[in-house]
């Protein structure tokens, strides 16, 4: 974020354009639930995509472009483009799915646990294999994707069979002299028959045709199972390519990718008595670097920073990160608003970006009190805080990125709407419509989904009892609130952004 002489450095805004779209809904359709996309991630190079769904499946896209030429993306090429503008921009193709998760149903604790999957994370490896840990509520899976030969038998009609000369010299050996007809100009009934007979042991053969084609696919590795009480709502992958933390609404567990029967739990927020609860966990990561850093984000609008080397149990020795501004005065929707659904690290390990529902806001980590910028995302909806609370909007969980410089910011918000904002650029960013034809009419009613039994929405019962007494509000709103543009990802090289609304998967570049 800073320019080598220390001064404060901005970027240009960007000139965004539609790329490809997986999925488009014809206005009106109805979507099934299993078929919505619940969270996308690309992998660290960005040749892959990874989009998972609420039925448990698991969609990799490959990038197509380049790949006829592979002199087009080597580092000469990278390093001679520099200082140039970059005019191309990937391009995507389906590869391959898996079914990650299937309906499970906990017998001890009378629960059913859905195969919606909450995370993906790409796994760095040395060797280029590709690895995808996925999660759904209870249960993380670690997946090896791989390309190979599978052998195939075709069956083909043996009437269409065209012989081949030792084919035709083969069925002639069969014709022995007993089997010429006994006159030298004329065929009878009976030979006829017999040739047949001869030959179609050879035709049968023939109408099987063995032949190799290349496939993907992928074999569950690991599954790392029984180790959350509550709801899993983040996993992040280490730098040191050997180790990954999940977290639930209380605590975060860190694991080895090599043993899934273990692991250490380094952060627990459970207290004593859970009537003295106030606050859950909503998101945790890596840092990009330095493998004994992670940062964790709560309910309350907190990002705790975590050293592992100082202690065994973390959730004691982190600093902590807080809007004091925000902070002040209370009303009985600030502590719903300022909760953090997201964040990430910037590449260089310096900032944290992370969401809530009316802001984005930008994080120095040598400074706890303040963020060093905010970019209001939803501030227009402000004064229907009461109505978004009714029909449960106010609890949408909406994602962020980062571009791979660290200038450009990336979130979601209603009526499928991508918000983009650069650093030291407009306030207002921009705003680019998440569809194929921007100018179509939304399609606004949506099939309602029961609410997650989660931590994060016990609270919802003290706050609910606090507001019996408010007063009703209009249900008019100017956004679409069942079109809303939760996950979003950033092509880690290139100023690429994949987006998801429903079941559609949306692509844009600058």
């Amino acid at each position: 974020m800073t320019s080598s002489s220390g001064e404060s450095s901005s970027s240009p805004p960007l000139n965004w354009k539609f790329s490809q779209v997986f999925g488009e809904r014809v206005p009106g359709e109805d979507v099934q639930d299993v078929d919505v996309v619940s969270t996308i991630e690309f992998d660290k190079s960005g040749d892959y995509l990874a989009v998972a769904d609420r039925g448990g499946r698991v969609v990799v896209f490959e990038r197509k472009d380049g790949k006829d030429n592979p002199n087009q993306y080597n580092s000469r090429y990278e390093l001679e483009h520099l200082d140039s503008t970059f005019t191309g921009h990937p391009e995507y193709q389906y590869k391959t799915e898996f079914q990650s998760h299937e309906p499970e149903f906990d017998y001890l604790k009378s629960l059913e646990i859905e195969e919606k999957i909450n995370r993906v994370k790409w796994c760095a490896t040395s060797n280029g294999s590709l690895f995808i840990l996925s999660t759904n509520d209870k249960t993380i899976k670690l997946w090896k994707v791989k390309e190979q030969k599978i052998k195939k038998l075709k069956e083909m009609d043996p009437s269409s069979v065209v012989h081949s000369e030792s084919a035709l010299l083969a069925e002639k050996s069969f014709i022995s002299e007993q089997d010429k007809p006994p006159s030298g100009n004329g065929y009878n009934l009976e030979w006829t028959d017999n040739i047949v007979k001869k030959i179609s042991p050879f035709q049968e053969s023939l109408s099987k045709i063995a032949y190799s084609e290349d496939t993907t696919r992928a074999s569950c590795r690991k599954v790392y199972a029984f180790a959350h009480d509550f709801n899993i709502n983040s996993i992040s992958s280490n730098s040191d390519g050997e180790t990954f933390i999940s977290a639930d609404d209380l605590r975060i567990n860190l694991w080895n990718l090599e043993i899934s029967n273990q692991c250490f739990n380094i952060i627990d927020m459970k207290p004593a008595n859970m009537e003295d609860l106030t606050e859950v966990i909503t998101s945790a990561e890596f840092h990009p670097i330095q493998c004994n850093m992670l940062a964790y984000s709560s309910s309350r609008g907190f990002i705790r920073l975590v050293d592992m080397r100082q202690s065994a149990l973390c959730d004691q020795s982190a600093i902590i990160l807080k809007d004091v501004e925000c902070h002040g005065s209370k009303s009985f929707f600030t502590e719903i608003i300022a909760s953090i659904s997201d964040l990430k690290f910037t590449n260089d390990g310096q900032h944290i970006l992370s969401r809530d529902y009316m802001s984005l806001k930008l994080w120095d980590m040598r400074m706890d009190s303040l963020p060093v910028a905010i970019f209001k995302i939803q501030e227009h909806l402000r004064p229907k805080l009461c109505d978004l609370y009714n029909n449960d909007s106010i609890f949408d969980k909406f994602e962020c990125c980062i571009s791979g410089d660290g200038f450009h910011f990336a979130t979601g918000s209603y009526s499928n709407r991508l918000r983009i904002f650069s650093y030291g650029g407009s306030e207002e960013g921009v705003t680019v419509e998440a569809s194929k034809n921007p100018n179509r009419k939304s399609f606004l009613h949506s099939a309602s989904r029961a609410r997650r039994s989660s931590l994060s929405n016990l609270t919802r019962g003290f706050y609910r009892h606090g507001n019996e007494n408010s007063s009703s509000c209009g249900n008019d709103f100017s956004n679409d609130l069942s079109s809303k543009l939760l996950h979003v990802a950033w092509h880690p090289t290139t100023n690429f952004v994949a987006c998801a609304s429903r079941n559609s998967l949306y692509m844009y570049y600058a």
